[in-house]
């Protein structure tokens, strides 16, 4: 089942997806990829009728952060003047999330309050096992060494221990609330559900306050110990002590002012701004250094090949990103992770779960592997050395020369020739040899060559920046076309003309090309119009940029990453136009770059979230949400539009 947010939260342990009525549709721990332990988790009212869900889509619903937190506040209303007004939070310190129920009723409420939840510990739907402690306030769900725990303020006072079976509804918690009374049965295995329960008597303009605790550990013991830590410290409270964290953190930032804007326009860009910065330390694994792609949303693989692993591709470019804006300690977890996880060859694999270990993948022969990402990685860390003070630069060197050396010599095995060996392209759609793998591989060489000058490795670095200098030769040989941009690449032996926005790599981020160069400078230009014509989506009032002619993947939707590449490009040909002394064309190209930047932020969900992709038809949020490579992209084309003001 397909499980998109509206809004993450969570912490060092926890990350938390919601929909945008505050259904939980993700809980992750104790690593942002593994294990996910909800598969349905939310409250509802009894009106002494019938169940009325928070999901249910009679309610009027507002869903956002509170304003540079992770703290998420959903609002839902009804006619006749019933309110629901949920927070979300996590504890900074414990796996454990905070919800905090207010129901207010114009006229009066007299019924119930129910939380139900169908966990699914350890990712295992059965074999689970749940028992209700009544003397310690908790109702536990565990599986092995995963467990759940759920306590509140004030206590329960109804519960039922279920199984979640069609064929036993007599206990099945779901069922059991219908009638406004729960049986208390205390505790059952197998495929498991529960609900705790609270009176509700509201007088007509009054409300009340119900605050659920949700909250894991490996054992039992240590459950109980952290369920208990939860003391009387007021919600108030807690969100001082959010805001003080998360403020702290945004302190450390590169400020962005952008003072050509003003209004509601300068404001949503500021709040995008943070909002990334916000978001990216939630799907980076702390200890590790490594990044989701995305909450994992799709677990079956129904319609994708999931989302919650760490492609380097994507991570590259979003710790040079959070490098950028003043985050460097992202660049050190990272690389050394790059370490850990290097093949013996000298490559990184298609992608690897947060800890390290090999992610499940269809990149596992020559052919299918993705070159790329190992280009890609070995840019970065150019990148990471190159921002150093230079009394800093031999330390990294010392430490991250043993991954340059065989990486580098990778490609050089992979490029004999000028075109690399065929592989799996960027978005694994097609096997060949591709522009974008290229310009990759040229980033990657380029950037060793750098690192080996500093190491005293000069033959080397010359030997590398020659092969550089090959594949550039032979990517505009074969790949650039009369029509005035680069071809895809080849496919079977045969060029592949149709155009693909990853051609953007020549430029950036790998600067095959320098806008420098009077010739190449008109190439990029012609490369970015050719884009534009060909791949150019009208959504909500602006075009986003598609990833290529012909693209059936989620009905070939406009992309996020492809759009902020676009005006990235345009942003860094604005930059040059300005030094040549052209202000008028290079204001132009700020102004079309923020044009693309703009469709980006009206794709968003209501909580402000990038997705990977936008719908072309409804022009809503699409596919997997936050995607880190477009939250990444967002950072870098803000600081560049405030750079060039």
């Amino acid at each position: 089942m397909i499980r998109q947010p509206n809004a993450i939260l969570g912490n060092r342990e926890l990350l938390v997806t919601m929909g945008k009525r505050a259904e939980l549709l993700g809980f992750f721990y104790p690593g942002r990829d593994f294990a996910q332990h909800v598969e349905e988790s939310q409250a509802c009212l009894h009106d002494g009728k019938r169940l009325i869900w928070s999901n249910d889509h009679e309610w009027q619903v507002t869903q956002q952060y509170i304003e540079d937190t992770n703290v998420v506040i959903t609002r839902l209303s009804r006619p006749g003047g019933l309110s629901m007004d949920i927070l979300d939070l996590t504890d900074p310190g414990l796996p454990i999330l905070i919800r905090n129920y207010r129901i207010s009723a114009t006229e009066g409420f007299h019924g119930k309050f129910y939380y139900y939840s169908k966990f699914q510990a350890g990712e295992m739907p059965k074999k689970n096992s749940a028992f209700c402690d009544t003397e310690a306030g908790i109702l536990v769900h565990y599986w092995r060494n995963y467990h759940l725990g759920l306590t509140s303020k004030p206590m329960f006072r109804e519960w039922q221990v279920g199984r979640a079976l069609e064929s036993d509804l007599w206990t099945n918690a779901f069922y059991d609330m219908q009638d406004g009374q729960l049986q208390n049965k205390r505790e059952e295995i197998g495929k498991l559900n529960s609900a705790i329960g609270w009176e509700l008597d509201i007088k007509p303009g009054s409300g009340t306050e119900i605050t659920v605790f949700i909250g894991a550990a490996p054992t039992r013991d240590m459950l109980y110990n952290k369920m208990r830590s939860i003391s009387n410290e007021t919600v108030e409270r807690r969100i001082r002590k959010e805001y003080e964290d998360q403020t702290g953190w945004l302190s450390r930032k590169r400020e962005i002012t952008l003072p050509q804007l003003a209004g509601k326009s300068r404001e949503d860009l500021i709040n995008a701004f943070n909002r990334s910065l916000l978001t990216l330390p939630l799907l980076s694994d702390p200890k590790e250094g490594s990044f989701v792609a995305a909450p994992e949303f799709d677990p079956e693989f129904e319609l994708s090949g999931g989302y919650g692993y760490c492609w380097n591709r994507d991570a590259a470019e979003t710790v040079l990103a959070l490098l950028n804006a003043g985050y460097p300690d992202f660049c050190v977890r990272f690389f050394r992770w790059c370490r850990k996880t290097q093949m013996s060859d000298g490559s990184w694999f298609q992608r690897y779960w947060l800890d390290g270990s090999l992610g499940s993948s269809w990149g596992n022969f020559s052919s299918s592997t993705q070159i790329d990402e190992t280009g890609s990685t070995l840019f970065a860390m150019d990148g990471y050395y190159k921002s150093l003070d230079p009394a800093l630069r031999t330390a990294f060197l010392n430490e991250i020369w043993p991954s340059v050396l065989p990486a580098a010599e990778y490609l050089m095995r992979k490029s004999i020739g000028g075109l690399h060996q065929p592989c799996a392209c960027l978005w694994e759609s097609y096997k060949g040899i591709f522009t974008y793998t290229n310009a990759a591989i040229y980033g990657g060489l380029t950037g060793a060559a750098s690192m080996a000058a500093g190491y005293g490795e000069q033959e080397l670095a010359n030997r590398w920046l020659e092969r550089a200098r090959l594949i550039k030769e032979a990517t505009i040989r074969e790949f650039w076309l009369p029509e005035g941009y680069f071809a895809r690449g080849m496919i079977d032996g045969r060029l592949d003309p149709e155009i693909d926005a990853s051609i953007l790599g020549v430029f950036v981020p790998f600067n095959m090309l320098s806008a420098e160069d009077e010739k190449e400078r008109e190439m990029i230009l012609s490369t970015i119009r050719n884009i534009e014509k060909k791949l150019g989506v009208p959504v909500n009032g602006h075009i986003g940029i598609k990833r290529y002619e012909n693209d059936n993947y989620i009905e070939g939707n406009p992309w996020v990453v492809t759009t902020l590449w676009l005006s990235k490009a345009l942003l860094v040909l604005a930059g040059t136009e300005h030094r040549r002394g052209d202000d008028e064309k290079s204001w132009k190209m700020w102004a079309e770059a923020l044009e693309y930047i703009k469709w980006s932020l009206k794709g968003t969900t209501s909580a402000g979230l990038l997705p990977e992709q936008v719908d072309k038809h409804t022009g809503l949020p699409a596919w997997a949400i936050p995607l880190s490579w477009s939250c990444a992209l967002m950072i870098d084309n803000l600081i560049m539009l405030d750079e060039l003001q």
